[in-house]
Formats: structure tokens, C-alpha cells, sequence
């Protein structure tokens, strides 16, 4: 099994409105992707070591939606839905955001998958509405779960080689 390259997501704010997301994973990107699109697989990583994920609806189609639920390991629920609006397979997703306890902060979602000798590189930039929100974004410490889940997606990728 591949070693992981743990927490290693570079998170940066280009604007004020805006969070990059960077992440090198040891697997070729149409496993990483694969991982990425399907529900059991992403059952297996989406929530890092901070619960289950009960749910992982995935309808993947320009206008299909998508849905996460976890019950987190302090007995609550997190739920995350959105709508895909460009899909290119192995290559990128557009997709909105929303996290269910802030339904009016939707954001969007572009993430894309590059690939070199067998590396994929990750890259997810979140465009909120405004800085307010972008800011409860990061203020929500989403980075240290999503730091635990990019490290579960490499597992599960490199696991489907």
C-alpha cells in the first residue's frame, strides 16, 4: 500500500471571496477521480477520522445532484448537497455547495485532476458569494477534516491500483 503524503493540502485564499485547495496524491487521477465519484468509495474517506458517512448520493450528470451526510463522532449530523454543472470524467467537476446548517452560503465548487508520472495533483477552488461566508468557511475548521479525508482519498485510490 502507498504511503500517504499526510496533510500535506495546501490551503491558500487567492481573494476575498475565494479557497484554493492543493493536494498531491501517489495514485494515476482516474483512481483518484474514481474515488473522488463513487458513493461507496467515497463513504470510505469523505469524513477523515471524524465519523461515518451514512450518506453519499452521487447522480453524475450536468444537473444531477449530490449529496454527503456524516454523523460525526460527537453524536451530530453534517450534510453537504449540491448540483453538478460541468462534469469532464478524469479531468474536472463543477459542482455547487452547501453546507445544510448555512443553506443561503452556497458556493462553487471546480475541481480538477492533473496528472504526471502516475501523480495526481488535486486542485478544488471554492468560490463563495461573498468574504462573510468564505470566512465562516474557513473559520469552521474544515481544514483539519479535510486534511484527515485527502489522506483516506489517497489510501482508497492507491488501493484501487
Amino acid at each position: 500500500m502507498a504511503v500517504t503524503s499526510s496533510g500535506t493540502a495546501v490551503v491558500t485564499l487567492p481573494t476575498d471571496t475565494q479557497i484554493l485547495i492543493t493536494r498531491e496524491f501517489d495514485a494515476p487521477k482516474h483512481l483518484v477521480y474514481k474515488a473522488w465519484t463513487t458513493p461507496e468509495l467515497i463513504k470510505r474517506w469523505w469524513s477523515g477520522d471524524r465519523g461515518e458517512v451514512t450518506i453519499a448520493d452521487v447522480d453524475l450528470r450536468v444537473g444531477g445532484m449530490w449529496r454527503y451526510v456524516l454523523a460525526a463522532n460527537g453524536g451530530f449530523e453534517v450534510a453537504f448537497h449540491g448540483e453538478y454543472r460541468e462534469i469532464v470524467p478524469n479531468e474536472r467537476i463543477v459542482s455547487s455547495e452547501v453546507f445544510e446548517g448555512m443553506p443561503d452560503a452556497a458556493a462553487l465548487s471546480t475541481t480538477t485532476f492533473t496528472e504526471q508520472d502516475g501523480r495526481t495533483t488535486l486542485t478544488m477552488l471554492v468560490e463563495h458569494t461573498d468574504q462573510a461566508d468564505r470566512d465562516a468557511h474557513i473559520n469552521s475548521g474544515m481544514e483539519g477534516g479535510m486534511q484527515e479525508a485527502m489522506d483516506h482519498l489517497e489510501q482508497v485510490a492507491a488501493s484501487l491500483a
